[in-house]
């Protein structure tokens, strides 16, 4: 069993402890614990052979007899117990947005509806009116998070996917016969949902990469088989299709399957105007009928011969990107080595799993200058937000702690929440005294467009906010974003110089790709976080820079770019 089997276990656990309306702190443990399963630089194995389970954030003795059980013999007794207390379609509709489990109960109780289709055919036929309580404006939320939770089992999300994908080129990577190995299509642009994996591999014995390929560890079925094509999907229902090429085509196939349909359907359009021909074997000369190969081993040689300077993969959109490489005038992209710093997670103050402590020795470890613990605010009583008393706390830890981590430091900071107003849930006075003010909605989402977007304006003209997080509050499969005017919102950023977040966690990606190129045209500043909520967490920077990359950000668009010294002057501002 790899991670996210276990943790899927962990989190399923929640779920039906969730329905039964369960202690909550043990229902936040196991969900922790997923979180934490999930974002794991090693195997379970690995931590179980080494003893060193319980020195994993959130899991103490009992999780951690758990995890031994479920790796060793691939289930887990608790579970399958705990599973036959409830229908299993009541576990799937708690996956609905907006239908809590007191209603999924209330649902079942009084209508004897236990499945997903079930509930939607109540929906649509007025059933569910008939029940305390529900109205119309709740039966048209039931439909669309029943249309969000479809849509989330069609695709899955970059995290996940490029979790599965590296985890299969390790495995395949120990073959002698292999020459090169790369996953390509829209994971390989860093999309931040893919529906399946491309893998891409030169071997001088193709029969043996595919024989290996669909025996790894976690497939769960083999989907084709051939002499250089094989598809499978793993446990976690993800297809992977791989794909063995000649060396000579290995460029032009990256290409060809890295994609997008319309960047490439551009490139085989100027391909034409020089009388070439582009596919994925490679690049032909055409003289009458008479084809000639000229390029095709790297993706570098076929740009240049195309007049084109490398477009980067997380660019192929066909947004610009061709006419700006027919000029050599594409951005510089900002990169994960320029982040000095990440300005937005959490510690055990309130919802996260690490002391301050500890996420700091991990942000050091990364290479970072300075991490800003910004803890939730007081009115977020579910996330144990800080009292002004437990502030005081904080501040003296911070303050001791920097004199030991010196020169790295640890900057003073809060996700302070933005309420229904646009008023913050702290006192001016005591926002003036942090580092670092982080603003954020977590409430009333569903309000409308206007009054959602003036609440951020509010929030950016107190004078104490430094930056809006996850700015649309989307969560995968869980909620659709928020509305928002985003030119609004961008241009009152720019003017108050706040900046706008790109949040890295797999789930949110917000603000996303498109969103960012927009902003930044409109003059704004960002700052890529990750709202890690445990140390290992912090390496979901990645997610956010490739986000960034995809949006047109250099280096200079953000702010946690800036050296300690340059960071500390424009928060001081």
């Amino acid at each position: 069993m790899d991670n996210l089997e276990v943790a899927d276990i962990f989190k399923q656990i929640a779920k039906i402890l969730e329905l039964k309306n369960d202690n909550p702190f043990r229902i936040r443990a196991y969900q922790r614990a997923a979180l934490t399963i999930e974002s794991l630089p090693e195997g379970l194995e690995n931590y179980i052979q080494t003893d060193r389970l319980e020195e994993i954030p959130g899991i103490g003795k009992d999780l951690a007899a758990k995890i031994k059980e479920i790796v060793a013999s691939g289930r887990l007794k608790f579970y399958e117990d705990l599973r036959e207390t409830v229908p299993e379609g009541l576990i799937a509709m708690l996956d609905i947005p907006s239908l809590g489990p007191k209603t999924v109960g209330l649902i079942y109780r009084k209508l004897n509806i236990s499945t997903i289709d079930e509930l939607e055919a109540a929906a649509k036929t007025g059933r569910l009116l008939k029940l305390e309580g529900v109205r119309e404006k709740t039966v048209s939320n039931i439909l669309a998070g029943i249309e969000i939770v479809r849509k989330g089992k069609e695709r899955i999300s970059l995290g996940k996917a490029l979790m599965a994908a590296e985890d299969i080129l390790k495995q395949l990577s120990k073959l002698k016969d292999l020459k090169q190995i790369m996953f390509a299509g829209s994971l390989r642009r860093m999309k931040e949902t893919v529906r399946d994996i491309d893998i891409l591999a030169v071997s001088s014995n193709p029969q043996k990469v595919i024989d290996n390929f669909v025996a790894i560890k976690g497939r769960k079925r083999t989907l084709a088989k051939g002499q250089t094509k094989a598809s499978l999907l793993t446990n976690e229902d993800i297809q992977v299709d791989l794909r063995v090429v000649e060396p000579k085509s290995f460029g032009a196939a990256l290409m060809y399957l890295t994609g997008s349909k319309n960047f490439n359907i551009k490139l085989r359009y100027l391909a034409l105007k020089r009388n070439l021909k582009i596919n994925e074997y490679g690049v032909f000369s055409v003289k009458g009928r008479v084809e000639k190969f000229v390029a095709g081993k790297s993706e570098e040689e076929i740009f240049k011969l195309l007049g084109l300077s490398f477009v980067v993969p997380e660019l192929r959109e066909d947004r610009g990107e061709i006419e700006l490489a027919l000029k050599n005038n594409l951005p510089k992209l900002i990169e994960l080595s320029d982040i000095k710093g990440d300005l937005h997670v959490h510690s055990n103050f309130s919802d996260g799993a690490n002391s301050i402590s500890e996420m700091a020795a991990a942000a050091k470890r990364a290479g970072y200058q300075y991490v800003a613990v910004t803890d939730h605010s007081q009115g977020l009583k579910v996330a144990r937000g800080l009292s002004l008393e437990t502030l005081k706390k904080k501040r003296r830890e911070i303050d001791k702690l920097n004199e030991k981590f010196s020169p790295f430091r640890i900057l003073y900071g809060t996700e302070v929440d933005i309420d229904n107003t646009g008023n913050l849930d702290y006192p001016q006075k005591t926002l003036a005294e942090f580092d670092i003010v982080v603003g954020a909605i977590h409430s009333g989402f569903k309000q409308a467009k206007k009054q959602l977007t003036q609440r951020i304006i509010n929030a950016c003209k107190k004078g104490r906010v430094n930056i809006i997080a996850h700015p649309t509050g989307k969560l995968w499969g869980v909620r659709e974003p928020y509305q928002i005017d985003l030119e609004e919102v961008s241009k009152v950023a720019r003017d108050t110089g706040i900046a706008l977040e790109i949040n890295s966690f797999p789930d949110r990606l917000d603000l996303n790709d498109v969103d960012c190129r927009l902003s930044k045209g409109l003059g704004a500043k960002f700052a890529v976080n990750t709202d890690a909520h445990d140390s290992e967490q912090l390496a979901f920077m990645r997610l956010g820079v490739a986000t960034a990359r995809r949006g047109w950000l250099e280096k200079k668009d953000c702010i946690n770019t800036l050296s300690l010294s340059e960071l500390l002057k424009v928060l001081k501002k």
